[in-house]
């Protein structure tokens, strides 16, 4: 059996409690790897590790060395392509044709993309009046924040752990990552590729466990962390920040959402069924900018529900090997309980289930995966907790409305403030609806279209602070003002 071990000051070591948990294959139910778990003294040395990697070769390296090494970790995840979508496919079951376009050769980017910003972001400089006539120079310094502790979730793995360990090595800092314990397969290979590009031991350290009294809680609440970024459920966000309360921790938080999608009667049909399609369906529906809230305007709401019927209903489940699956189970037995309790709601609230709603059947080899059928209601009352709670499943409800107005009001009507897709040919409605969405992103005509430069994250419930581009080097540095008196 496959042993998952900690990885930490550059070596792979096992658990000094001896303590253990399976890696489970969502997609046939069969354990695939032992992973070791991770106790406070675990935590204590990767932090341990990481802050003489900060105070040692890699806080005093030069930009320039430090860039050329992130690129050869981009590279060698390259070059090792096949082993990590492997090990991310075999973690979360999603298909070979999904992970293969997004989640490997993003996790690769993350690092390039970041170590080109570093190197070329600029600072502020000011000259200032004096009374004696003679001025001042201020000018501002960009630092390394410390040690920060990831805690990576378990729908992109690689992806979303390396969009924060990628910005967080460019600015100079050192990580220790506490991946799900669903999907630890990536950042323990991540390990690997770290050594062989020549990163210097403690930069780059991996413990595995749970939350609360195992590696996650003992690494938010660690005295010695300078930072915590996290991507997850937002209450795990709220226990997290009641942790790093005692030591007022800067936190940067991507968090839940219920996202909506709004199609005009004016937008291309085609588009917005191929788009939320995207949207609602992808990844198993496991994604933090998914659509589970869909409003049609009346006039194109019949033909788009028979559109997006035919579309789920042409998804085909599968192992994550064979060609032509598009359709994989969700992470897990328990998340799947969670996501079938609120087909259950549906149905109670006299939800019009227009497709799926249970689970499929699936061959043999499959029979004991994690699936689930991609589903469709419309005619939900609006107090529904399945409008309001988020699902993080392949679901999605459809509306009707009739007035631009009362739709946005609609769509603003939640707690979360995360992501939209308006769905419109009329320029001039994109450009006064999309302002007056209460989220982060709002796609007009697309959906998943990123540029990492932009700002990434939430707003109410959804998130603290922004990712990608500069809006990320805020929270993974420091910036000094130095004032020179002339």
């Amino acid at each position: 059996m496959q042993q998952i071990r900690h990885f930490i000051n550059g070596e792979y070591v096992e658990s000094s409690s001896g303590r253990r948990f399976d890696d489970i294959n969502p997609a046939n139910g069969e354990r695939i790897a032992e992973v070791h778990e991770g106790g406070q003294r675990e935590v204590d040395a990767a932090v341990a590790a990481a802050r003489a990697a900060l105070q040692g070769d890699w806080g005093s390296m030069p930009v320039e060395q430090r860039m050329a090494l992130l690129h050869k970790v981009a590279d060698g995840i390259t070059a090792r392509f096949d082993e990590f979508l492997e090990a991310e496919c075999l973690d979360t079951g999603k298909p070979a044709a999904l992970a293969s376009h997004i989640d490997i050769p993003r996790g690769a980017a993350n690092f390039k993309v970041f170590a080109d910003l570093v190197k070329n972001v600029a600072t502020e400089s000011f000259v200032t009046d004096t009374p004696d006539g003679h001025g001042a120079l201020n000018y501002a310094v960009r630092k390394p924040r410390g040690v920060i502790a990831v805690v990576a979730p378990w729908n992109l793995p690689l992806l979303l752990m390396t969009w924060k360990v990628g910005p967080a090595l460019a600015c100079g800092n050192t990580v220790v990552v506490k991946p799900s314990e669903e999907t630890p397969h990536t950042a323990a290979l991540l390990g690997e590729v770290m050594n062989q590009a020549g990163i210097p031991k403690g930069v780059y350290n991996v413990v595995h466990g749970f939350g609360p009294q195992s590696a996650g809680e003992y690494l938010t609440r660690h005295p010695h962390i300078d930072g915590i970024t996290f991507t997850g459920e937002t209450g795990t966000g709220r226990a997290i920040m009641q942790a790093a309360s005692q030591s007022l921790l800067p936190l940067s938080f991507e968090l839940g959402g219920k996202n909506s999608a709004v199609v005009f009667a004016d937008a291309d049909l085609d588009k917005a069924i191929e788009g939320t399609l995207r949207s609602a369906f992808a990844n198993c529906g496991q994604v933090c900018l998914g659509t589970e809230r869909v409003y049609v305007e009346r006039p194109l709401f019949d033909a788009f529900v028979a559109r997006l019927k035919q579309g789920a209903e042409q998804l085909r489940p599968g192992w994550w090997r064979d060609e032509g699956v598009s359709f994989g189970p969700l992470v897990s037995h328990a998340h799947r309980d969670k996501v079938l309790s609120y087909y259950e709601t549906a149905r109670r609230d006299g939800a019009t289930v227009v497709t799926g709603g249970g689970v499929p059947e699936m061959p043999e080899a499959l029979a004991n995966g994690a699936w689930v059928q991609p589903t469709i209601w419309t005619g939900l009352p609006p107090h529904s907790a399945v409008l309001s709670d988020e699902i993080f499943g392949p679901c999605c409800h459809i509306q009707p409305f009739d007035d631009e107005d009362d739709v946005i009001e609609q769509v603003n009507d939640t707690p979360y403030g995360l992501a939209c897709a308006l769905w419109t040919e009329n320029l001039a409605r994109a450009h006064r609806v999309a302002p007056r969405i209460d989220v982060g992103l709002c796609w007009v005509n697309s959906w998943f279209l990123r540029d990492l430069r932009t700002p990434f994250g939430g707003s109410k419930q959804s998130g603290i602070g922004r990712e990608g581009g500069v809006h990320g080097l805020e929270f993974y540095s420091e910036l000094s003002n130095v004032c020179i008196k002339l």
